[in-house]
């Protein structure tokens, strides 16, 4: 951490439900004080109760380590009022419903009562930043922080800076995140950001399927979660495509279009890199330049990942659904 960087001590999360109570967990059982703020003083008192005894089950069912419900209980606390939640700490995390006019609203009383150098991080799931950053008094200080759900669990952390937001800020909470464990990626601000963007993409065409006929929504989940689902655990989609080879990709993306039209047309990018020969891993230059020399190891890294992805699927076998 630089000399210039914010040191984020003290928490609050506003908004306890089931995105904003796994959040003031991760920040308690990561050893940070956390008020937790709610719609008034009785419903964050029985937020709090919730996370605590949540904490317990999760300990005994041994998802929490051991000591979490009193850590829980040490560390969480029930404010009055979110202006007495915001008044004195380092790090907002607002986590209200996914509004416009709730989270405007929310974000200008959060912003009124925090102190200048308190950084306020909106866990919106696809609201642009600058929108939002508006209702803030100091927009340097106004951040996106999308955490995923759940948010104890999955270790990806979305950063979305404004125009307005100040590097300090950015660097600031990149570092909290990492303390805590996660693994904060910086990205763009742009409505949905990235893991929605693609997300709702592949949903889309999922009902595209079933409407067409093609697949019920039990056989999607079912390939899905057994194929490329099951490598994304792993690698990302441009890793995948450059281990595959590119000129594959165009290939393949040449029968869809053929059979799909716009809908599944090539990628511009795709194809110019494949007309430069970046064909992927095995030209050393792709998406991600993998050197050709790392192919073994990559090999043998996916063959161990994928075993042991095999086995836990197995041990815990078909989800209750």
């Amino acid at each position: 951490m630089s000399s210039k960087t914010q040191s984020v001590e003290s928490i609050a999360v506003v908004g306890g439900g089931y995105m904003g109570g796994g959040i003031a967990q991760a920040f308690a059982l990561a050893g940070l004080h956390c008020a937790v703020a709610d719609i008034d003083e009785e419903t964050s008192k029985r937020t709090v109760a919730r996370l605590i005894e949540e904490g317990r089950l999760y300990e005994g069912n041994g998802l929490f380590p051991v000591g979490a419900a009193e850590i829980l209980a040490d560390r969480l606390s029930p404010a009055t009022s979110i202006e007495e939640a915001v008044a004195q700490v380092d790090f907002v995390a607002e986590a209200v419903p996914e509004r416009l006019d709730l989270k405007l609203s929310i974000i200008e009383r959060i912003s009124a009562a925090a102190t200048p150098t308190t950084i306020i991080g909106s866990n919106t799931s696809a609201i642009p930043i600058g929108t939002l950053a508006q209702a803030s008094v100091h927009p340097s200080r106004f951040i996106g922080v999308h955490w995923m759900n759940p948010s104890y669990f999955v270790p990806s952390v979305e950063i979305i800076p404004a125009a307005t937001t100040g590097d300090d800020t950015v660097l600031a909470v990149e570092e909290l995140l990492q303390r805590i464990g996660k693994v904060p990626t910086r990205v763009t601000d742009s409505t949905g950001f990235v893991a929605n963007r693609l997300q709702f993409a592949l949903f889309k065409e999922a009902v595209s399927i079933v409407e067409e006929g093609l697949a019920t929504p039990e056989e999607i989940d079912e390939v899905v979660s057994n194929s490329f689902g099951f490598r994304l655990a792993i690698f990302g989609p441009f890793a995948i495509s450059d281990i595959a080879g590119l000129d594959v990709y165009e290939n393949s993306f040449h029968s869809m279009e053929k059979a799909f039209g716009e809908r599944m047309s090539t990628p511009t990018l795709l194809r110019t890199k494949v007309e430069e020969g970046q064909l992927g891993l095995k030209t050393g230059a792709g998406f991600l330049n993998i050197d050709p020399a790392a192919a073994g190891d990559i090999a043998r890294y996916r063959d161990r990942a994928y075993f042991e992805l095999n086995a836990l699927k197995k041990r815990l076998g078909p989800a209750p659904l």
